[in-house]
């Protein structure tokens, strides 16, 4: 049975990834705070949701694989040093194989994304995107930055129903 406790730390992932996405589309920034509450949440998380040491470990080890990942996209131009960042800290919290999930889900969502900013940003699909709320108007801009953070939200929401930390609350004992 999952108590209240489980189920608040179980959401602290999807909540605070929807938030990131939030703040990347309309500011073309993700606060550290995100990545930072992430990575602390973890930990208890981890812990309560009955995942054992070495699960810990190797969610430490995707977590360090996916931020070097995400240093050496940041170095090539592709990504944002806050979706880096925000990319690592979701990994941690997927654990293996939902990485797995979560990569292949951020790439195909990131092709969408570019996809849709490129129709958004052609010269038939700005003027009526224009006219809309500013954050808009500004994905509208050619030339404009890729707020990736969304594909990264829609990646880690896809991944988390296999998250071990889902698999694991389901056999821990209820607090």
């Amino acid at each position: 049975m999952i108590t209240q406790v489980q189920t608040v730390l179980l959401v602290i992932c999807p909540a605070l990834l929807i938030v990131a996405a939030l703040k990347d589309v309309t500011t073309y920034t993700i606060p550290n705070w995100i990545s930072l509450a992430l990575i602390v949440a973890f930990f208890p998380a981890a812990l309560l949701l009955g995942l054992p040491f070495e699960g810990i470990g190797l969610h430490l080890g995707i977590g360090v694989a996916a931020l070097v990942a995400g240093m050496v996209m940041f170095a090539l131009g592709w990504i944002g040093g806050g979706d880096a960042k925000v990319f690592a800290a979701t990994a941690l919290w997927l654990g293996w194989p939902a990485s797995a999930t979560f990569l292949l889900v951020t790439a195909l969502a990131g092709g969408v994304l570019a996809m849709t900013l490129l129709a958004m940003r052609s010269m038939l699909l700005r003027r009526y995107v224009s006219a809309g709320p500013s954050w808009l108007s500004r994905l509208a801009e050619p030339g404009e930055n890729v707020p990736y953070g969304l594909a990264i939200c829609i990646g880690g929401l896809a991944a988390f129903p296999a998250s071990t930390l889902v698999r694991a609350m389901a056999a821990a004992p209820p607090l």
